[in-house]
This record gives structure tokens, C-alpha cells and sequence, in this order.
């Protein structure tokens, strides 16, 4: 396939607790070193200096330049050596420099970071891709000339939702014949099914906390005795699906998110799902699995919960909803949209 063999690099931040895009970036980083087909991937993880969060937080609180340029500058960035998220297990290589081989690396960087491959990249003749993962976070800086830059230097634009496409076309429309499918798999095997399922409603409160804090204390007198409440915040993914396949109901708090997992994670588990599309879950969200809560109607929350209690979700349709998401959600049309990118790129060089 290739003319030469060809690296991907994907560049990553390095966050320490759960990160669904860093866990995406990972799994497609690993896949393309497990297809044996002559390309090779690494992942390189970038931080903000720390004389540069210092004076940041100093600027923030003496309210200097609070009108002027926001978002990271290549200035600001190195690398953080080493790191690898430990909240799931993975096989990636690691890159612990800035030294790309316009030969053969190929580098995709995610939209939080996409204004700098001008200065990381563009400048230095590398050729690069932009992971789009949320389409609500295509301005991570209001350097707009940088950001236009990026985008129409770019190779071409990764996206895996119709919202995310959607957001594209309207931020960048020069990007519309860009942009590029792929997916992340959700593996139904990583799914231990022996484990019986409790009275347990199940939720991640990490994006709207002030949301679930309301919802519990309005449910508070109308939950029966006999179900319970469980947060699966901060948990490594092993102990997540743990609790998902316990668990009858997940509450999704999604915010402005280009394709919220942990719904589909819980609709797989066997879930009944109530609450927020978060937008790009819209694409997924049909009933009897999912339904949608319009944003902050407690009441409406509680009254599907309580619904559900009351009748179950044993029926035909909820099966062949769950496997639909389990076919559409596989690792094989995953493995077949990371070739597809894998032959674009060996077009480049």
C-alpha cells in the first residue's frame, strides 16, 4: 500500500482523569499499529507550560489583557514526556519530541489545538489532518485568521457526527469537501453480561453538576425505596461498564458535544437512557432506548423516570435498538473507516 512506510501522529492533551477524545485518539493510534499493514502511529502528548499557567492566572486575576488574544500559542506548549491516561487499558507509542519527518509523518491534530499546526507544522512543510471531536469547540483561541489558516491548510478535516459536520460547514464552509468520516467503536465484549442487574439509576455528573444536583434533590421523595442512585465519576472504564451493566437507568447530562459515548455505553449495557442529547447524540437518540429531555425539565426527568420503574424495558423494540447501536457502534466498520483515512493519506505523499 504504502510508498514508503508512513508514521501518523496524533497529538493529544494530557489530562489526567477520563477523557472520551483522548480515549478515541488512543484507540485509532493503536488500531493503526495493529493492522500490520505497513503504517505505524504514535501519540504525542502537549501541555501548557508552567510559567505560562502561572502568569495566566495571575493576568485572570489582576484583569489584565482579559479583551486581548485568548487560547494557547505555540509559545506556551511542550510536551509532556512520558504520559499515558491510565483510566483504560492501551498499547500506544509514544513521541516525546517535536521533530516530524516531512518524509513520512502525517500528523492529525484535535480542534482544541488546530490554530497551532501553522506555526507547528504548516511552517515546517508537515502535512496534517484536524480531528474534530466536538463541534463546539472549533474557537479555542479568538486568533480567527489562524484558525481559518489552519483549517485551509489542513489535508483534510476527521469527523464522526452529522453535528459536528454540521458545525464545520458553518464555522469553515471553505471545508465542506474536506471533511473526512470516521467512528470509535464501542466493543460489546468489554461488557461483562454475567453481572445481574440491581434496582440502580447510574449518571456522570462531570458536565452539568448543578443539573444533577437539582434532579436528585426534586427525585429525592418520589424514588422508591428499593432503587438507589450511583455517580461512575473519576472510575476507570473497566469499573464504568462495571456499574453500566449493573445498573436499569443512565441519566445523560450532555453538553454541546459532538457525539456523547457514555449514552450509547449504557444503552449497550442494557440501559434504559433519560435525559440530554447533548446535540450529537441526536443522531442515535430514538425511542424506546433513549428519551430526550428538553434542558433543565426536572419534572419531565422525574416523571420518565418514574415511568420507567413502573413498566420496564422488556420489549422487542429496545432489543433491536440495542443492536442496531452494537452493529453501528462495531469495531470492524471502525478498523474499515480507519483504512479508508490510511489510503488518503498514503495519497499525500
Amino acid at each position: 500500500m504504502n510508498k514508503e512506510n508512513l508514521n501518523i501522529i496524533y497529538i493529544s492533551h494530557s489530562e489526567k482523569g477520563p477523557s472520551g477524545g483522548g480515549k478515541i485518539i488512543y484507540k485509532h493510534s493503536d488500531i493503526i499499529n495493529n493492522l500490520g499493514n505497513g503504517f505505524t502511529s504514535q501519540v504525542l502528548h502537549i501541555k501548557k507550560k508552567k510559567n505560562k499557567k502561572w502568569s495566566n492566572s495571575l493576568n485572570k486575576i489582576l484583569n489584565i489583557n482579559r479583551k486581548k488574544y485568548y487560547g494557547w500559542n505555540i509559545n506556551d506548549i511542550t510536551i509532556n514526556k512520558n504520559f499515558k491516561s491510565e483510566w483504560f487499558k492501551s498499547n500506544i507509542d509514544i513521541k516525546n519530541d517535536f521533530l516530524f519527518d516531512k518524509k513520512k509523518d502525517f500528523i492529525i491534530i484535535p480542534e482544541i489545538f488546530a490554530h497551532l499546526a501553522n506555526d507547528l507544522l504548516y511552517k515546517k512543510k508537515i502535512l496534517y489532518a484536524i480531528f474534530v471531536q466536538n463541534g463546539y469547540c472549533l474557537h479555542p483561541t479568538n486568533d480567527y485568521k489562524a484558525l481559518d489558516k489552519a483549517y485551509r491548510n489542513a489535508k483534510f478535516i476527521l469527523s464522526y457526527s452529522k453535528d459536528i459536520n454540521k458545525c464545520l460547514k458553518l464555522a469553515f464552509p471553505f471545508c465542506e469537501n474536506k471533511i473526512q468520516d470516521t467512528m470509535h467503536a464501542i466493543d460489546k465484549n468489554e461488557f461483562d453480561f454475567s453481572i445481574k442487574k440491581i434496582n440502580m439509576i447510574t449518571y456522570m455528573p462531570r458536565k452539568l453538576p448543578v443539573h444533577v444536583e437539582h434532579l436528585l434533590f426534586f427525585l429525592k421523595k418520589h424514588l422508591p425505596k428499593s432503587w438507589k442512585t450511583k455517580s461512575i465519576h473519576n472510575l476507570k472504564q473497566k469499573d464504568v461498564y462495571k456499574y453500566l451493566v449493573k445498573s436499569k437507568i443512565f441519566l445523560s447530562f450532555s453538553e454541546l458535544e459532538g457525539l456523547g459515548l457514555p449514552p450509547v455505553e449504557a444503552a449497550i449495557a442494557g440501559n434504559k437512557v433519560i435525559g440530554y442529547t447533548g446535540e450529537g447524540g441526536k443522531g442515535y437518540w430514538q425511542e424506546p432506548i433513549f428519551t430526550e429531555i428538553p434542558n433543565g425539565n426536572f419534572s419531565k426527568f422525574i416523571v420518565e423516570i418514574l415511568k420507567f420503574i413502573k413498566k420496564g424495558w422488556k420489549n422487542k423494540k429496545f432489543n433491536f435498538g440495542r443492536k442496531k447501536l452494537i452493529r453501528n457502534f462495531s469495531p470492524d466498520l471502525e478498523r474499515k473507516k480507519i483504512k479508508i483515512m490510511l489510503n488518503k493519506i498514503n495519497s499525500f505523499f
